[in-house]
């Protein structure tokens, strides 16, 4: 299956991107607040099949030494077709130069892993809503 990648916030329905996380188990805001952080981020990536927004992801960084990837996300449909796999490749390609981090949904830890990630000894969090957080898995 072909992909088409984009790598800048031009031309996004953000009401998809809220739709893909909220299908993927994952936080969701409104679309404007998603706009706002993709396009407050050090690298973003859409993948599209034909002209379906399919998954995404992106990153924060300081562009020297440290990094974070958020919201990487895809439509259940289109998982375990190496979707996700693309995101992260091209991703930490674009932090190649730093150390990066991120929280994995419980139960997709593997998924991570496989991309070279391993688990935090010492990881904190401040989170906004700790409850939720717990009642996901997170904490």
């Amino acid at each position: 299956m072909e992909y088409r990648i984009q790598k800048h916030c031009g031309q996004i329905d953000w009401n998809l991107v809220r739709d893909c996380l909220k299908e993927a188990g994952m936080a969701h805001y409104e679309p404007d607040r998603h706009q706002r952080a993709f396009e407050n981020s050090f690298a973003v990536l859409f993948v599209f099949h034909e002209e379906t927004m399919i998954g995404f992801g992106r990153a924060l960084s300081d562009g020297a030494y440290q990094a974070a990837i958020y919201d990487v996300a895809v439509l259940p449909a289109f998982q375990k077709r190496g979707v996700g796999k693309l995101i992260m490749e091209c991703l930490l390609e674009k932090l190649s130069r730093c150390n990066v981090i991120l929280y994995a949904n419980p139960g997709k830890e593997g998924f991570y892993m496989k991309s070279g990630f391993a688990s935090l000894k010492t990881g904190m969090a401040l989170f906004l809503h700790p409850e939720a957080m717990k009642r996901k898995g997170m904490l």
